[in-house]
């Protein structure tokens, strides 16, 4: 056990909010813990207007809190885990303190064998692959979310980097364990399984992969295919090239093809994104064409502001207007 000093200098550090976005509340002996949170809250408006109200709002973006732990096994081997909460920063909520618990795992990690990782996680298709484009707080990422075939009874390896390369391999389990025969589906029990490689050279980024979008898992049934390319042009200007495709199911269609191009550009404190996309959906002779933009600045490591326009161009392919939407917030990370 640790000493009571070493406790209350940690808690300390925590608490005073330091230039870390993550605060480390205790290492010894190879066992760390740290925790991470942040408070978003903004105003948004525009966007669809379905039937709806899409006027102003006073909202959350995002607050969560986030802690993750690891122990140094060997020299090379070490296990860790993590849990992460969002909860509603902007209201009163006495119904729950938290609203979800959006990743649990654990894990062990070795430089020479390459990372096992088993629970709640995110899409690695998504982060590993797609995710170049996620970079808005709210709206304008038209690629696979994070939530893709993913979080929940997961099973994950990537490899160590091998000269600029990295493969991973992911399978979700949906299961129908102690269900009633009226409750199961005539599928049974699906696996979904997504896989990637990704290279690295110098200022150049390549990632290719592929997910099974089940129908349980909120997808059509078939197969989902996506590339991207990112190139750091200079130390403040990055460009990015993304492509995604999923075909058509004959029962419940979905197919569609999406070409995004876009761009990052920092500066000092401040950091602006710009992106564009092409969607094309199989069953209809429109296309959407996309676009976001956002400027985010530092008051400090811990404490920034943002200003995110997003046209979702709905409104090409539903019988519904579609306003520009608009997001201006600020949040405090700890």
């Amino acid at each position: 056990m640790f000493k009571k000093t070493t406790l209350a200098l940690a808690v300390s550090g925590l608490l005073g909010a330091s230039a870390a976005q993550a605060a480390m509340v205790y290492d010894q002996d190879g066992t760390t813990l740290d925790i991470y949170g942040r408070i978003a809250m903004g105003i948004e408006g525009g966007g669809a207007e379905d039937g709806v109200d899409n006027s102003e709002e006073f909202r959350n973006f995002g607050s969560r809190l986030r802690i993750t732990a690891g122990h140094q096994v060997t020299s090379d081997l070490r296990a860790f885990a993590r849990v992460e909460w969002r909860f509603t920063g902007d209201e009163r909520n006495q119904t729950s303190g938290f609203d979800e618990v959006r990743n649990s795992y654990l894990g062990l990690e070795s430089q020479q064998f390459g990372t096992f990782t088993a629970g709640n996680f995110d899409s690695f298709y998504d982060g590993e692959v797609m995710g170049v484009f996620d970079v808005y707080v709210e709206r304008g990422y038209e690629f696979a979310g994070g939530g893709l075939q993913a979080r929940g009874d997961s099973l994950a390896y990537m490899t160590p980097d091998l000269n600029g390369f990295q493969a991973f391999v992911a399978a979700k389990h949906f299961s129908e364990r102690g269900l009633e025969t009226a409750a199961q589906s005539s599928e049974g029990n699906v696996i979904a399984t997504q896989g990637g490689v990704t290279y690295s050279t110098g200022p150049l980024r390549l990632a290719l992969g592929y997910v099974e979008d089940t129908v349980r898992g909120g997808g059509n049934g078939e197969t989902r295919v996506g590339t991207t390319a990112e190139y750091a042009i200079n130390d403040a200007f990055s460009a990015r090239l993304g492509y995604e495709t999923r075909g058509d199911s004959d029962t419940l269609g979905g197919g569609f093809d999406t070409v995004g191009l876009g761009g990052t550009f920092a500066t000092g404190a401040w950091t602006f994104y710009l992106d564009y996309y092409n969607i094309e959906l199989d069953n209809d002779s429109s296309s959407r064409n996309a676009w976001a933009a956002a400027a985010h600045y530092d008051l400090t490591n811990n404490f920034d502001v943002f200003v995110e326009l997003n046209d979702a161009n709905e409104d090409a392919v539903n019988n519904y207007e579609d306003d520009l939407y608009y997001a201006v917030g600020a949040r405090y990370h700890f």
